[in-house]
């Protein structure tokens, strides 16, 4: 199955949203149900060019008492019910929707409820980040399902953000770069030691994690020193340069060595904590499809996933399979190469009958090339994937919508 993503407000207000994306030869348009706040380009709508997403926002109505102590926020942009909208416009052109459902990424929800949201080893929030070691947050997340499946009726529900997000995520004027924190750094930082998970971490897991971090030198430096005795001032000549020397060293020189694993970082506490890791997000998984079979037992369940055991994004961590699940789609935005490795690792852990989907990005910095687009489809389709996940319908210009229907037509 092809599928295009896109956005409700691409849509509502615009009559020719649904037949140009007819026209890309897909079966399906996965339409956001529930997503995170977004500045998003509209190339195509009468209204607008750009429209500003200041929030996280449930793109159906809010029913007050469907709702725990975690109640979405409804959109002042669009129609509080703008999935619907979008949706009838779209299945009376002949296509499909699907419930393209963000879960734990949520800044509004993490900006009034602090005390759930994912905390690393230095106690840093990342209010985007709803920790599911919480009962309140999973069960936000099945009343979010629960919800979009019973006023929604989709034809597909699409889960992302299906455990724990973590550090590399590009929040609000993001300004990281330069710290030169390697991908085991990120993934280190993107550990959650809130108050739900750091007691399930074996002792010292904590500091292990900080020292990977900073270094045993940089970790001392910053801890409490002994009150020294009182001392006279020093004179002016306790400031004089220093000659360099064979023993003298630099800022860079004393930098400890990055660890060149998170196994290698955490030592004899990484089977733990990997362990920990991947049932946050399983235990998340399990009682979601739980409750989409018991709302809607047909609709077909995509899962947006990731075979490394210490992701923790959009694509969560699914290092064992998930036979619940009818198609596990894999991020193919980076090398191709790499990329298909990741979908044929998806692969080997489906069950008979389920499929692989490639997530695939048709935005820059990839070229608006239709045979250059239907080549790294094939490339995914070698490595097993059967559906294509095109990004994104929306936002894409007239000649990159061109080249996705152009390499759907070159690969059937």
């Amino acid at each position: 199955m092809n599928v295009a993503y896109a956005y409700p407000w691409d849509i509502v207000g615009d009559p020719s949203a649904p037949s140009r994306l007819a026209e890309l030869g897909v079966e399906a348009v996965a339409v956001a149900a529930s997503y995170h706040s977004t500045r998003a380009a509209t190339p195509y709508h009468p209204a607008h060019r750009v429209l500003d997403v200041p929030y996280s926002a449930f793109y159906l109505p809010v029913r007050p008492s469907s709702w725990g102590r975690l109640t979405p926020a409804s959109p002042t942009w669009t129609p509080t019910d703008a999935f619907l909208q979008a949706r009838d416009a779209l299945k009376a052109v002949g296509l499909q929707v699907h419930a393209w459902t963000v879960l734990t990424h949520n800044s509004f929800l993490g900006g009034v409820h602090p005390d759930l949201v994912v905390r690393n080893a230095f106690g840093d929030r990342y209010p985007y980040a709803l920790c599911p070691a919480y009962e309140d947050v999973v069960e936000y997340c099945e009343h979010l399902v629960s919800e979009i499946l019973t006023v929604g009726e989709p034809d597909g529900l699409i889960l992302e953000a299906c455990g724990p997000m973590g550090f590399g995520h590009q929040s609000v004027h993001e300004k990281t770069a330069g710290a030169d924190w390697t991908s085991v750094h990120s993934d280190l930082l993107t550990l959650c030691f809130c108050t739900a998970c750091a007691p399930r971490y074996p002792e010292g897991t904590r500091e292990r994690v900080r020292t990977a971090i900073d270094g045993p030198a940089a970790r001392a430096a910053t801890s409490p020193a002994p009150t020294a005795p009182t001392q006279a001032p020093p004179t002016p000549a306790s400031f004089a340069p220093v000659s360099a020397s064979p023993t003298s060293t630099s800022p860079a020189s004393t930098s400890p060595p990055s660890p060149a694993t998170v196994e290698a970082a955490l030592g004899s506490l990484a089977d733990d904590v990997r362990a920990v890791r991947v049932e946050l997000s399983a235990s998340l998984r399990t009682r979601l499809v739980a409750v989409a079979r018991e709302t809607a037992s047909n609709v077909p369940i995509t899962l947006h996933a990731n075979p490394d055991p210490w992701a923790a994004s959009s694509f969560a961590a699914l290092p064992t399979g998930e036979p619940g699940a009818e198609v596990l789609v894999g991020s193919c935005w980076g090398d191709p190469a790499s990329d298909a490795a990741r979908l044929a690792k998806l692969g080997e852990l489906c069950d008979p009958g389920q499929r692989v989907g490639a997530y695939v990005l048709a935005l820059p910095p990839r070229p608006a090339d239709g045979q250059t687009l239907a080549e790294q489809l094939r490339t995914y389709a070698k490595a097993g994937a059967t559906d294509f996940h095109l990004y994104h319908a929306g936002l894409a210009s007239p000649r990159r919508l061109a080249s996705m229907a152009e390499a759907l037509r070159l690969i059937r």
